[in-house]
């Protein structure tokens, strides 16, 4: 693979103040861009993916190591263009002010309910799928006509200066800026007084991001992660669920938001899975060392975390399983591994794993994989497999999660109309599809009065005749 020819560069606080002052004053100067505006800004969006998507791929390989472009068309460049596609298609109606009825004490007068640009929005993406967690939340600012400051993740340094360079070809910098640098950048860069700040990463830094805009009292969005669990039901079909887990688990070596992080498992099920679950990786990935298909681990940090995680699991009485051919620390390829008679004092049990490394839980009764769920942190996903539908109702009644697949793992991030978001600790407020474009968006209630207003009859002094109207009214109105 031939390197890119790339000079990072670093956003100075006084560069990124500058930048957010451009903006802000482009947005007094037109707040509210008609449909035609906003179209135009969703078509170069959608132009620049389209023409750009060898470069960021090859600028993402770069900073992974080994990261497959046919995984990049499937989980970033696809979802965005879908995203964008949708949004120009439902925009018109999106962009509608909305009638809404008034009570009966306040005829003739009307109402209404106005959607409008809030302003500035801040982005800030993640390493793990730079092209979607950048330009996706994008797609709801344009579409709602804000503007937008975009910051990529220092650990995809590559890819964060193709993106830079391409979003100042396609748009102006009062539209949509991209500013580049390590943690000191990005903490400025959230100091900033946006209208919104949408934030994609740890739950740990998403408590910082949180406060820092608290400061300025600006709404966030917040897409953490978390322990995201999957329960096996006795009824599950297991050739299918090995298949649909091994997939949803490894690509991108498990370093995805949403990826299964344990698994829920009837105990009597457990070796079948174990074995079902080696014919499904050794099918998808015939080998792990060498295999294009398969990622690296983004950085040596997070290699060696998940050593230690893997360690520490089996020095505390995990069986450790390994699927498929061994890794190669050397391009940090971390093979796919199982672990066994895990326990809750084990640190993989703890945090958000981010790799390939499943644990598997074994329960008795479908109360005690529910209450074992309900026991932690809300997660980003929860992945039911089975085909008992009464079980599978239970489950999604009597637990809460970001958003739920049944019967595969991650699709549910991929429909447009539907909410992606999490929940507690795994996160705060939702985007995709419209509820993307009101996320960035004040819907503004008017009410207008009319000329034959009764309201009059409520001026002060008040005497019999007042008293009698507020009683009648609180009666009926």
């Amino acid at each position: 693979m031939t390197a890119l020819a790339v000079v990072p560069s670093q956003s100075s606080e006084g560069e990124l103040a500058r930048v957010f002052a451009v903006q802000r004053a482009a947005f007094a100067a037109v707040p509210m861009p008609d449909r035609a505006a906003r179209l135009d800004r969703l078509t170069r969006l959608e132009r620049m993916i389209e023409r750009e998507a060898d470069r960021f791929a090859a600028a993402i390989a770069e900073d992974f190591g080994v990261r497959s472009k046919v995984v990049m068309d499937i989980t970033e460049t696809m979802p965005v263009r879908s995203a964008i596609r949708h949004a120009k298609r439902h925009l018109r109606s999106w962009m509608r002010t909305r009638r809404v009825g008034v009570s009966a004490a306040f005829l003739p007068g009307r109402a209404k309910i106005v959607r409008q640009p809030l302003g500035v929005v801040g982005i800030v993406a993640p390493w793990n799928y730079p092209v979607q967690l950048l330009f996706a939340p994008l797609v709801g600012a344009l579409a709602a006509g804000d503007r937008a400051m975009l910051k990529p993740s220092e650990l995809t340094p590559a890819f964060a200066e193709v993106a830079k360079a391409s979003v100042a070809e396609f748009f102006a910098e009062d539209e949509v800026a991209v500013v580049t640098g390590g943690p000191d950048v990005a903490a400025e860069f959230t100091c900033l007084p946006f209208d919104h700040l949408i934030f994609t990463g740890s739950t740990a830094v998403g408590r910082i991001v949180a406060q820092a805009a608290a400061k300025n009292l600006t709404p966030v969005t917040l897409e953490l992660g978390g322990k995201s669990p999957v329960i096996i039901d006795e009824s599950a079909d297991l050739k299918t669920t090995a298949e649909r887990l091994v997939w949803g688990k490894l690509i991108n070596s498990g370093q995805t938001c949403i990826a299964p992080d344990y698994a829920l498992v009837p105990r009597q099920m457990v070796d079948a899975l174990v074995e079902a679950m080696r014919t499904a990786t050794g099918k998808q990935y015939p080998t792990v060392a060498g295999n294009p298909d398969y990622a690296s681990i983004v950085s040596d940090r997070h290699f060696g975390r998940l050593n230690g995680l893997v360690a520490d699991a089996r020095s505390k009485g995990a069986k450790v399983v390994e699927l498929g051919s061994g890794g190669d620390a050397a391009r940090r390829i971390f093979p796919p591994t199982l672990l066994l008679c895990v326990g809750d004092d084990m640190t993989v049990m703890q945090e958000e794993i981010f790799g390939p490394v499943l644990p598997i839980v074994s329960y008795d009764t479908i109360d005690e994989a529910i209450a074992y769920v309900n026991g932690r942190d809300r997660p980003l996903a929860l992945y039911f497999f089975g085909a008992d539908r009464a079980r599978r109702e239970t489950v999604l009644r009597r637990t809460i999660s970001g958003g739920v697949t049944v019967n595969d793992t991650l699709m549910h991030i991929s429909q447009d109309d539907l909410p992606f978001g999490g929940v507690g600790a795994s996160g705060v407020g939702h985007y995709h599809g419209e509820r993307g474009f009101l996320a960035l968006s004040k819907e503004k209630p008017v009410f207008l009065q009319s000329r034959l207003s009764s309201g009059a009859m409520l001026y002060p002094p008040y005497g019999p005749f007042t008293r009698r109207l507020v009683g009648m009214l609180s009666r009926f109105g």
